[in-house]
């Protein structure tokens, strides 16, 4: 019941940024961590980032790590990612979901897809060289 929408996505250069959005709405009490996802053409999706919104705990793949930062504003129910240092390698289609409780955080491991419980219909980031 929890319903996502992802918004921010584009085509940039190697080395230029982008930020995307998630807002939660519906049963966002089940909410309680949000991740970003990834897909790029002929691969597995795979986690980028996730946070546990009732401490802000995060969790980044190394991939990531010192590039993408993710953050929420509870004013607006939206989780952000921002995107730094892209690299073309970045290309994916990104994608937003929740979970009520993810067993990862605890290990400080990004979460796994089926971990999560609802998603958005994500948003295309291209980068190009």
């Amino acid at each position: 019941q929890v319903h996502l929408v992802e918004s921010g996505g584009g085509s940039v250069q190697a080395g230029g940024s982008l930020r995307l959005s998630c807002v939660v709405s519906g049963n966002t009490a089940s909410a309680n961590c949000v991740g970003w996802f990834r897909q790029a053409p002929g691969k597995e999706r795979e986690g980028v980032a996730s946070i546990y919104l009732r401490d802000g705990s995060t969790v980044y793949a190394d991939s990531v790590k010192g590039r993408f930062t993710i953050s929420q504003d509870n004013a607006v129910n939206t989780v952000y990612l921002q995107m730094n240092s892209l690299k073309p390698t970045d290309t994916a289609m990104y994608s937003c979901a929740s979970a009520e409780w993810v067993y990862s955080h605890d290990v400080n491991h990004i979460p796994y897809p089926p971990d999560m419980d609802c998603w958005g219909k994500g948003t295309l980031v291209t980068i190009s060289s």
